[in-house]
C-alpha cells in the first residue's frame, strides 16, 4: 500500500534583507590612515582603499577640470555617477542592471553619503545621454590620471610598446554603419569594427574608436596613430607600434615618424 505524505518541500523565496535603512559603515575622513600595499584586495573590502587612492591621485580635481558633462544633469552630480560605474566594475559587475544588487549596500551608500543608490534606470538614462564629447573628455581624464599615477608609483618608462588591433562587435537590427565581415562567433551577421590601442608595459587602454564594420584604410590608421601623443606621459620618449597587416601602410609609417618620434 502506498502512503501519501502531505509534505511541501518546495523552497520558498523570501527577502534577503529588511526594508529598513541599512546600517551605517565607518566613515572615511581626512584623519583615516592610508599607505601602499602589495596584497590583493577583495572587491568589497578594497573599496575603502580605492576611495583613499582616488583621493591620493586627486581624481575629483582632475575630473572636474577635464570632463565635459552631457546635457542631462543628475541630482547627485556627474562625478558621483561616474564613480558609481567605477565602483560597479571594481566589485566585479559588468552590467548596469547589476546596480540593483548593490543599491542598498551599506559601504557604497556610506561612500556616496546616501541612504540608497539611484535606480538602475537613472544610470541607464545617464549612459544614453553620453556622446562623442564625453568620450573624448574621458580619454583626457585617463591621460591626466596616467601621468599622476606614474609619478606617484615612480614609473618612468622612456620606451613603451603600443599594441593596436581591431575587434568585432555584433549588432542586431538595422543600425547605421553595420557591415558583414570577419565574425568568427556570429558568422554572417553584421557588426561594427572598433579599433583599440593598449600600452603593453602597464596593460593600460590608451585610445580607441567605434567605427563601421570595414577594414581600416591607411589614412584612417594614420589619423588614429596621430592621436596617441597627447595621451602619453611626459617621461615617454620612444614609442614602438605593433599591429597586424591591416595597420601597415605608408600613411601609418609617416604618422608614426612625424608624431611619435622624440
Amino acid at each position: 500500500m502506498v502512503k501519501e505524505q502531505d509534505k511541501d518541500n518546495a523552497k520558498r523565496q523570501g527577502n534577503q534583507g529588511g526594508a529598513e535603512c541599512p546600517a551605517k559603515a565607518n566613515k572615511i575622513g581626512h584623519s583615516t590612515p592610508y599607505s601602499y600595499c602589495s596584497e590583493r584586495l577583495s572587491p568589497f573590502g578594497g573599496l575603502l582603499g580605492l576611495v583613499k587612492f582616488m583621493e591620493l591621485i586627486r581624481f575629483k580635481e582632475i575630473f572636474a577640470g577635464l570632463y565635459t558633462p552631457p546635457t542631462r544633469t543628475p541630482d547627485i552630480g556627474h562625478y558621483t555617477m561616474v564613480c558609481g560605474f567605477i565602483m560597479l566594475l571594481f566589485i566585479g559587475f559588468n552590467r548596469v542592471w547589476h546596480f540593483l544588487y548593490i543599491q542598498t549596500d551599506s559601504m557604497l551608500c556610506s561612500i556616496f553619503h546616501v541612504v540608497k543608490l539611484p535606480f538602475v534606470t537613472t544610470y541607464w538614462r545617464y549612459v544614453d545621454s553620453l556622446g562623442i564629447n564625453q568620450g573624448k573628455s574621458l580619454l583626457e581624464v585617463m591621460s591626466a590620471l596616467r601621468e599622476r599615477v606614474w609619478h606617484v608609483c615612480e614609473i618612468e618608462y622612456r620606451r613603451i610598446h603600443i599594441d593596436i588591433d581591431t575587434t568585432v562587435e555584433t549588432i542586431y537590427g538595422k543600425q547605421q554603419g553595420g557591415r558583414k565581415g570577419h565574425n568568427t562567433k556570429n558568422r554572417g551577421k553584421k557588426g561594427f569594427r572598433p579599433v583599440l590601442g593598449f600600452i603593453e608595459e602597464t596593460r593600460e587602454y590608451i585610445a580607441g574608436k567605434l567605427r563601421v564594420g570595414e577594414t581600416m584604410g591607411g589614412e584612417e590608421v594614420g589619423e588614429f596613430i596621430r592621436g596617441f601623443k597627447k595621451y602619453l606621459p611626459g617621461c615617454v620618449k620612444e614609442v614602438i607600434l605593433r599591429g597586424d597587416g591591416e595597420f601597415i601602410s605608408w600613411e601609418s609609417v609617416e604618422a608614426a615618424e612625424e608624431d611619435l618620434s622624440s
